[in-house]
């Protein structure tokens, strides 16, 4: 009787160790497929970054702007050039800028290689924290909400009344006004608030690849 009873474990026992065997290299190709689509748009993401970059190297001065190509942004960072102090119109200076950094910035962006992995494409307006003297910090707070978000309207309005263009059509389904108000501040060495600095317009590239990289745990998960 034992021995028939070992003869029947010697098999489950077998079939155990397949399974396993199996869920494991289920687990290997899942790691793999994952890692693949990361390293791709983490690839695609660097070279977006680093061709955004030198696409405006020679201009970055002179606009007093910034490129950050780990993040996607470039980031126009004088508010002498870009706005009165608690207006929302756009200076003629900051018009200018616009007007020849915008049409080449959409230009690279609507590339074929990158054109599909672009989610949004964000006009950020931030201020400092800033507001008249006297007024509370949640009154400050959302009086910057209100200016910031009036500027980012304003910046979208500008790029948007160029000539309209194939390109331009594209944009208008990812382009996105955002004003942020003091939620963002830049700070100095010693960790004070560097107002200046913190008053500044980014333009920032959103890609999908979380929701892509999501989808294909969601097509595995279904699979298994």
């Amino acid at each position: 009787m034992a021995k028939n009873s070992d003869g029947h474990w010697i098999p489950l026992a077998d079939l155990m160790t397949g399974l396993m065997m199996m869920f494991m290299l289920i687990a290997v190709l899942y790691m793999l497929k994952v890692n693949s689509a990361v390293s791709d748009y983490s690839t695609s993401k660097n070279e977006l970054g680093k061709e955004l970059c030198e696409e405006f190297a020679g201009d970055l001065e002179k606009w007093d702007a910034e490129c950050d190509d780990a993040n996607l942004v470039v980031r126009f960072k004088s508010p002498d050039v870009l706005f009165d102090t608690g207006q929302s119109v756009i200076k003629p200076q900051f018009q200018s800028i616009l007007s020849d950094f915008f049409p080449r910035y959409i230009d690279l962006l609507n590339q074929e290689k990158y054109k599909y992995s672009i989610e949004e494409i964000r006009i950020e307006g931030h201020t400092s924290s800033k507001w008249r003297v006297g007024a509370s910090e949640n009154e400050a707070y959302f009086s910057n909400m209100q200016l910031s978000q009036a500027r980012t309207l304003s910046v979208l309005r500008h790029v948007l009344s160029e000539k309209n263009t194939p390109t331009q059509a594209w944009s208008k389904d990812l382009l996105t006004a955002n004003g942020l108000s003091s939620s963002k501040l830049i700070h100095n060495i010693d960790g004070t608030e560097n107002q200046q600095g913190s008053q500044r317009v980014e333009f920032r590239v959103r890609t999908n690849a979380d929701e892509y990289i999501n989808n294909i745990i969601g097509d595995l998960g279904q699979q298994q």
